[in-house]
């Protein structure tokens, strides 16, 4: 067995998804495991060089986890050709530049989305990438976990027969920050920092609709803050500029229609925090995070509308539940492995920059919807 260490520049640890989703629940937890092993004799050992502007900040996580390797000059790291992987969770506007320079320096490419503000600016870093010739991957999660591959189990066994529609619910409240601390950073609520629901989970829904039930030919969406002030990490009050709530309606192609409702001023009352219904000719299935339930046409009930007597049955226990029937890893992990067997052995993987140009595409064209009072075809993205 021989192991070959990659070692991997990753920019914007010391927030929280970065820190952990991809550091620890991904990266340090692969090296727990004594590396990826590529099942030829060969394991990868992914080393993490830490990169951000917070000296103090990364030192610490280094400390913490026993790693050896920080910096805050992110060009000297990535005029290290031993560094063979650029990573990306910084906060959305300081993305572009960083992966230019990433690309620029012949690094192979792998970041959070949205990949731009913009989606001339996310089809730029694609163009970049395919004429540098190096390998790049956009983080699309969702559809690695385990309610969702579920899910996807029941979609190719042929359960739902037709697809008719998809309904899902997103979701939490998500404290002001005056007499309870938010539970998000603020600048998710400024549109002039890249925040905004929109921005955050249209492109979360653009790879799930697409990779699951079809791609997304038309959008209408209706937009709101609801909330217009909150306090920030420092107890100051501020305006809310972005949205915090998004109601939209997705057309796609074969004919399903797909509504989701996104919302950080809801109060959950519902299994998980995001919950989709699929309904189809043969049956009807609810997934969340990690759990699935089916409701087959033959053990369908009758339900008759009466107003005037107390419903007398649980319409939830009339709910099949789907087991694991396999172990599911973390679907950050999960993805990072198939991204490392990406670029050390050329494993095919769709998740690139152009798929990730479609999100941001999808959340540009709900807030024009919105803006405008108007629904819109999504025209086919092209390098």
């Amino acid at each position: 067995m021989t192991r070959r260490t990659v070692r991997i520049a990753m920019n914007g640890v010391t927030g929280r998804m970065g820190y952990r989703q991809h550091l620890v629940r991904s990266i340090l937890a692969i090296r727990e495991q004594g590396g990826l092993d590529l099942g030829d004799g060969e394991v990868v050992w992914p080393e993490p060089v830490l990169v951000g502007r917070r000296a103090h900040a990364l030192e610490e996580l280094a400390e913490r986890h026993g790693l050896t390797e920080w910096s805050t000059d992110l060009d000297a790291v990535l005029a290290d050709d031993s560094v063979e992987i650029y990573f990306d969770a910084q906060v959305t506007s300081a993305r572009v530049e960083a992966i230019k320079k990433a690309i620029a320096a012949g690094k192979h490419v792998y970041t959070e989305k949205p990949t731009a503000t913009d989606v001339e600016g996310a089809l730029d870093l694609a163009r970049l990438a395919r004429d540098a010739g190096i390998k790049h991957g956009v983080v699309q999660d969702k559809i690695f976990l385990p309610g969702l591959r579920k899910l996807k189990r029941l979609i190719d066994g042929g359960f739902f027969g037709e697809i008719l529609s998809v309904r899902g619910e997103f979701g939490y409240w998500v404290f002001e920050g005056d007499w309870q601390a938010a539970q998000r950073p603020s600048w998710n609520y400024r549109a002039e920092d890249g925040g905004g629901i929109v921005v955050d989970m249209f492109p979360h829904w653009e790879y799930v609709l697409h990779e699951l039930f079809g791609q997304v030919t038309s959008v209408t969406a209706h937009v709101r803050t609801h909330v217009p002030q909150r306090w920030d990490e420092q107890g100051k009050p501020y305006e809310a500029t972005a949205d915090d709530a998004a109601y939209g309606i997705f057309e796609l192609a074969g004919g399903a229609v797909a509504q989701i409702n996104s919302s950080w001023t809801v109060r959950v009352n519902r299994d998980e925090l995001v919950e989709f219904q699929v309904d189809g000719t043969h049956g009807s299935a609810v997934a969340g995070l990690r759990n699935c339930r089916v409701q087959h046409r033959s053990s369908t009930p009758k339900p008759v509308w009466n107003p005037d007597l107390p419903v007398t049955e649980s319409f939830r226990d009339q709910w099949q539940e789907i087991p694991d029937n396999q172990e599911f890893d973390n679907g950050f992990k999960a993805q990072w492995e198939l991204f490392l067997r990406h670029v050390v052995q050329g494993a095919p993987y769709t998740w690139d920059l152009l798929a990730g140009a479609r999100g941001v595409q999808l959340a540009e064209l709900g807030l024009k919807s919105s803006a405008e009072g108007r629904r819109f075809d999504i025209p086919e993205l092209t390098l």
